[in-house]
């Protein structure tokens, strides 16, 4: 796709340069600064001085003045021109001779011996641009010989010219250019690479010279551009390697130059304009007779044979700019990359982003959303442009203004999709994803208020389930802006959400409850009521908890005392005090259960009023249930159950208050045993169970109960007191004295087997109690053998240890002067000392101090020996 990347620009009229003379014709220019040099095919050199004129609107154009011309006395035309500016010389070659000419006067320069500093039998030259001598007043030149398959190294000096190299070609070559030590030759069938320091060569591709002229351009360091077959400019370095892909142009071509990032090129008709960086066409321009193209220090200069023009480049950022204004986003974002080695770093980056921002918009309106978001993120846009595209979503008291001047040609996103509501709510979507993914990048910085707070209209238009999850997250939302926006969409509980973030919890509070109530309709969650329980769980205002706690309990206690329950026990978060609570719960009378079940079965607290407290609540309920009718068996089954569990289990309630609730209640038999059992009156307990429930079963459960962590002796005095009360009376019933035989074959190991058979009716059959008998038999047996092995053990041990005893007797025991108390650490002065264990000498005073000042240490063992 074309680009006008050039304008073509007279420099040097054909009046000025050659008046009223027809046959004069241009062959070859240089251009060193504002100094253009025309040599003509009669011999002469033209010295014109080039000035820039730009017009009121930017329009440049030049001026030229006609400084000297100067005939160079040979009557061929002069070949080539070449500047040697450090020297102050032009390379002139006219009629096969190289020769120097003063840049000022156009005179010949002379050389220092009085000849004149020529080469003769010269083809072509070129200049090193890239010398390899560190001189900075010598010239580096390549010379073609017309005669010999070589070619020449020299190097120029103001007034001589030295040969350094030569080297031979494996044919005549045409065209040469020079970069260091490598020489990119043209010779008659092909194009090759030659070091002329090492002699090493490499050939690029055939092509033939006779057909069309060859072309050998250096566009870098190391790096040349070829004429090649089929109409391509090929790319070459050093080592004959191409690493760009080549650009199709005229196969006529007889002239090319590079201004980067373009490759200009010359036919008979026309220039044509190639970018470098996609090989593209970008441009061509009409040009009659057109037979010189060269570049000169970035400056493009062409000439026809009667005039000579200069190619001027467009600013790079109006041609990116124009590729912007036709949409062509890929094309300006490789001519802003390419164009980075022309430009300033600082400049180039603030263009490179502004073009990667620009282009973003454009694939933005043609819904070209993947690439606008990488464009917007590489470019580190300023979200605020994208949202304020869409409207309304920017807060009120944002003070963002758009850029100038704009990156985009849409007034707002009504504009941009004309009415069609698929298109609005894509960019929509858009908006949201990428918000998301910047809104905690450094893009977002300085500006966090306004995204989060556009993300949370949109989130709310859009009934997006991400919204909860912004408001329940770290978020910069402004109240005032987000509060109209989320009642618009019913979004109250989010709204709550965002007045807790901001510290207003009763407000929140307040309208969770009348969405609770019905009262405002939000279908965003259906546990709301659970939510706000759990709310005022961890909400550590504690006056809220108070004020609130009174709704929740009345629209559901069972889940409403979770309020109190599960509030989080730790030192860092505000209390509430029980009896504050267990008070506040008065008029709550499940929840006042509930929660003295919470602190006395959950939580363990050792205190009597709660215990007290809770079993009297639990035997109003059995109570309650014992009076309705009919009775609910269940329920009632539940709450004894519970009741007794904690008569059972708790040491701490007050047993004398529960007797006396339950004295005239003769269906809570079972509860006043355990009460009995509580105050150790297990008689009373037994005479319960056994004569007025007939329940031998829990008599049993009772006993086993009543003992537990007691010795074995307060169990059989309990289990013995039972078998007493199954006997009571000369003739038990025959119900009691089965469950008096069950009792003892069942747990035999527990009675005294002697006492049992005293308390047993003389008429009772020993075949009932054999069981009974035969364990107490094999119990007793077990118990004295036992016994006899325990004796026999204790025995042999003495005698061990007595054994032992004698024989450290035997041991001597030495003191000397030399050895010291082990308690003291002073030495013995007299023989008498004490051994402690282990043959340990000791003082006998120090032992006995010790024995005084520690009376609760180990005894000591004292034996007194005399050495």
């Amino acid at each position: 796709m074309s680009v006008k990347a050039f304008e073509l620009v007279p420099a040097v009229e054909r009046d000025l340069l050659m008046g009223d003379k027809a046959r004069i014709n241009i062959e070859c220019i240089e251009c060193c600064g504002k100094h253009l040099y025309v040599g003509t095919n009669d011999c002469f050199i033209h010295h014109f001085l080039l000035d820039e004129v730009t017009s009121a609107k930017g329009k440049l154009s030049y001026s030229s003045q006609k400084l000297l011309h100067k005939y160079l006395g040979l009557k061929k035309p002069v070949a080539e021109l070449r500047a040697a500016s450090a020297l102050e010389r032009l390379i002139v070659l006219c009629d096969g001779i190289v020769f120097l000419v003063d840049m000022v006067t156009l005179e010949t320069v002379p050389s220092a011996a009085g000849g004149g500093a020529k080469i003769r039998g010269v083809a072509a030259f070129c200049i090193n641009e890239n010398p390899v001598n560190g001189d900075p007043f010598c010239v580096e030149m390549g010379i073609l010989s017309s005669k010999r398959r070589t070619v020449q190294i020299f190097m120029v000096y103001e007034d001589r010219v030295q040969l350094v190299k030569e080297v031979g070609t494996p044919e005549q070559p045409c065209a040469v250019s020079v970069d260091g030590y490598f020489l990119c030759l043209a010779l008659a069938t092909q194009y090759m690479i030659l070091n002329y320091n090492t002699g090493a060569s490499q050939d690029l591709f055939p092509y033939n010279s006779e057909e069309r002229r060859p072309i050998v351009k250096r566009i870098g360091r190391e790096e040349f551009l070829l004429a090649a077959p089929g109409g391509l400019g090929m790319f070459a370095n050093a080592e004959g390697v191409s690493q760009r892909a080549p650009v199709n142009w005229s196969e006529s071509v007889i002239g090319a130059a590079v201004c980067f990032p373009y490759v200009v090129a010359l036919d008979e008709s026309f220039i044509t304009i190639h970018s470098m960086l996609d090989q593209q066409l970008k441009q061509t321009l009409s040009f009659r007779d057109g037979h010189i193209l060269q570049d000169f220090e970035g400056k493009v200069i062409l000439a026809s044979t009667k005039a000579v023009y200069v190619l001027v480049p467009l600013p790079l950022e109006r041609q990116i700019q124009d590729l912007l204004a036709s949409h062509r986003v890929e094309e300006a974002l490789i001519l802003t990359e390419g164009a980075q080695r022309n430009i300033p770093k600082d400049k180039f980056q603030i263009l490179h982003k502004r073009i990667l921002q620009q282009a973003g918009f454009i694939q933005f309106g043609q819904l070209q959303f993947l690439e606008a978001s990488e464009h917007f993120r590489k470019g580190q846009l300023d979200v605020r442009e994208l949202i304020s595209l869409y409207p309304l979503l920017l807060p009120t008291s944002s003070s963002f203004t758009r850029c100038h001047p704009p990156l985009h040609e849409f007034a707002d996103l009504n504009h941009l999709a004309q009415g069609d509501k698929d298109k609005v709510l894509r960019c929509k979507k858009f908006l949201i994803s990428y918000l998301g993914e910047v809104r905690s990048t450094e893009v977002a910085n300085g500006c966090r208020e306004d995204v989060d707070t556009a993300l949370l209209k949109l989130y709310a238009e859009q009934d997006h389930d991400s919204l909860l999850d912004l408001l329940a997250s770290d978020n910069a939302c402004l109240l005032a802006d987000s509060i109209p926006w989320l009642e618009k969409y019913h979004k109250y509980f989010a709204l709550g959400l965002l007045y807790h973030y901001n510290g207003q919890d009763s407000a929140a509070l307040q309208l969770w409850i009348r969405v609770a109530d019905g009262d405002l309709q939000d279908p965003t969650r259906s546990d709301l009521y659970e939510y706000v329980v759990d709310f005022l769980c961890s909400c550590s205002n504690l006056d809220l908890v108070w004020q609130y706690a009174d709704w929740a309990l009345q629209k559901d206690p069972t889940i409403g005392i979770h309020i109190f329950t599960k509030r989080p026990v730790s030192k860092d978060w505000p209390q509430l005090n029980s009896d504050d609570v267990i008070s506040y719960l008065g008029k709550h009378v499940q929840a006042q259960l509930l929660y003295l079940e919470y602190l006395v079965l959950e939580r363990r607290i050792q205190k009597e009023k709660f215990h007290t407290h809770l079993a009297v609540l639990y035997l109003e309920r059995v109570t309650m249930l014992l009076s309705q009718s009919p009775i609910d068996e269940a329920q009632l089954s539940s709450a004894r159950d519970r009741l007794q569990a904690l008569l059972r289990e708790s040491n701490l309630y007050r047993v004398q208050i529960l007797l006396g609730k339950m004295e005239n209640c003769e269906q809570l038999l079972l509860e006043r045993a355990t009460l009995h059992g509580k105050l150790e009156e297990h008689d009373k307990a037994l005479h319960i169970l056994v004569h007025k429930l007939r329940d031998f079963r829990s008599a049993e459960a009772f006993c086993i109960w009543a003992s537990s962590c007691r010795d074995s002796a307060y169990q059989q005095q309990l289990f013995h007191l039972l078998l007493g009360v199954y006997l009571d009376g000369n003739r038990p019933g025959k119900s009691q004295a089965m469950a008096a035989v069950d009792l003892l074959n069942r747990h035999g190991e527990v009675f005294d087997a002697v006492r049992v058979l005293r308390m047993l009716p003389e008429g009772w059959s020993l075949q009932l109690l054999r069981p009974f008998l035969g364990r107490a038999v094999r119990a007793s047996v077990h118990a004295c053998r036992t016994s006899q092995i325990a004796l026999g053990l204790a025995n042999s041990e003495n005698l061990q240890l007595l054994h032992d005893r004698l024989k450290e007797r035997k041991k001597p025991i030495f003191v000397s002067e030399k050895k010291g108390c082990h308690l003291c650490h002073n030495t013995f002065s007299e023989p008498d000392v004490v051994c402690l264990p282990g043959g340990v000498p000791v003082h006998t005073q120090c032992v006995a101090q010790r024995v005084r000042d520690s009376p609760t240490k180990r005894l000591l063992t004292n034996s007194t020996n005399h050495t």
